[in-house]
C-alpha cells in the first residue's frame, strides 16, 4: 500500500496557524504518513513537531522554506531532510528573519502613511512565532475590515505598486543550496509555477538550481493547477530533477488548500521520497 506524503507545510514557527503539534494532529486525522514541516527561514517547529509526530504515527521530514532573490523574483527553495541544528544553515536563517523584522517594521510604516495605523502591532498580535510576515498583516487587514479575505488584501496592499509593498532582499540561490546541502538536506525549489516567469527565465533558475546541486522541483502544489503539474513534470524530466509534492498548507483559514489532498505525480516522475 502507498503513503500519502506531503512535503511542504507551516506551522505558527512562521506563518501558519497552527502550532506543531496541532499540524501534525491534523496530518494524522487527515492520512498523512509522511509530513515535511517547511517554515519560512526558521527550523523552531521541528522538535515540537518530531514528538507529536510518534504519538501520531506518522513520520516527520525535518524542513525550511529559504526565502531567496533571484533575477529580480523572490523565490522559495524548500531544504528537505536537514539537520536542524546545523550551524551554518542556523546563522544563514538568522540573517533573514533579522532582516524580516526590519521588512515588517517598514510594511507596518508605508501603511501608517496611507492612513492604516498600528499596522505593525496588529501584525504583531497575529504571529505567534518571532516571524511577522506578510500573511500576518493580511491577516490583521482582513480582520480590521479592510479587504474581503487574505487574496483581497495582497491584491490591494502588499503586491509591487500597492501601499504596503516592501522589495524582497532575501539570499542569494548560491548561499541557500549552501546552507541545505550542508545542513545534509536535500534542496527543492518550490511552487516554481507561482512566480509566473517566462518559460525560458524558469528554465534558467532550473539549470542554475540544478548546478548548485539542487536536485528536485515540486511538480504538485496547492497553488498549481492541474495543467501546470503537467509542465512542471516535464521540466523536472528535462532537467534531470525529482518531483516533490506539497500543500503548501498554511491553516484551516486558507479553504481551498486541504493538508495532504494532493493528487499523484504525473507519469514518469521520480518521486524525491524515494530519496530520504
Amino acid at each position: 500500500m502507498s503513503l500519502k506524503y506531503d512535503l511542504h507545510s507551516h506551522s505558527t514557527a512562521s506563518d501558519g496557524t497552527l502550532r506543531p503539534a496541532e499540524l501534525v494532529k491534523l496530518a494524522g486525522a487527515s492520512g498523512v504518513d509522511v509530513l515535511a514541516l517547511t517554515d519560512h527561514d526558521d527550523v523552531s517547529g521541528i522538535a515540537e513537531a518530531g514528538v507529536a509526530a510518534q504519538e501520531q504515527g506518522i513520520r516527520i521530514i525535518p524542513g525550511v522554506e529559504i526565502s531567496v532573490s533571484w533575477n529580480g523574483h523572490t523565490v522559495h527553495i524548500l531544504g528537505l531532510q536537514i539537520d536542524p541544528e546545523n550551524a551554518a544553515l542556523l546563522q544563514g536563517l538568522q540573517g533573514l528573519c533579522k532582516y524580516r523584522r526590519w521588512r515588517a517594521q517598514e510594511i507596518g510604516r508605508k501603511l501608517g502613511k496611507k492612513g492604516i495605523s498600528h499596522a505593525y502591532e496588529g501584525a504583531c498580535e497575529q504571529a505567534t512565532g518571532a516571524l511577522v510576515g506578510r500573511l500576518h498583516f493580511a491577516r490583521f487587514l482582513v480582520q480590521r475590515g479592510y479587504a474581503r479575505d487574505v487574496k483581497d488584501v495582497f491584491r490591494k496592499y502588499l503586491v509591487t505598486g500597492k501601499p504596503g509593498y516592501v522589495s524582497g532582499e532575501w539570499a542569494s540561490l548560491e548561499d541557500a543550496l549552501g546552507w541545505i546541502l550542508g545542513a545534509g538536506g536535500l534542496a527543492v525549489i518550490a511552487h516554481p509555477a507561482r512566480y509566473r516567469m517566462t518559460r525560458g527565465k524558469l528554465r534558467r533558475l532550473i539549470g542554475e538550481f540544478k548546478e548548485l546541486g539542487g536536485r528536485s522541483l515540486e511538480v504538485v502544489s496547492g497553488s498549481h493547477s492541474r495543467d501546470e503539474y503537467f509542465t512542471m513534470a516535464n521540466h523536472a524530466r528535462d532537467f534531470g530533477l525529482l518531483a516533490s509534492a506539497g500543500s503548501d498548507y498554511h491553516g484551516p483559514d486558507n479553504p481551498w488548500i486541504k493538508l495532504g489532498n494532493l493528487p499523484d505525480l504525473p507519469p514518469g516522475c521520480d518521486p524525491v521520497w524515494n530519496y530520504f
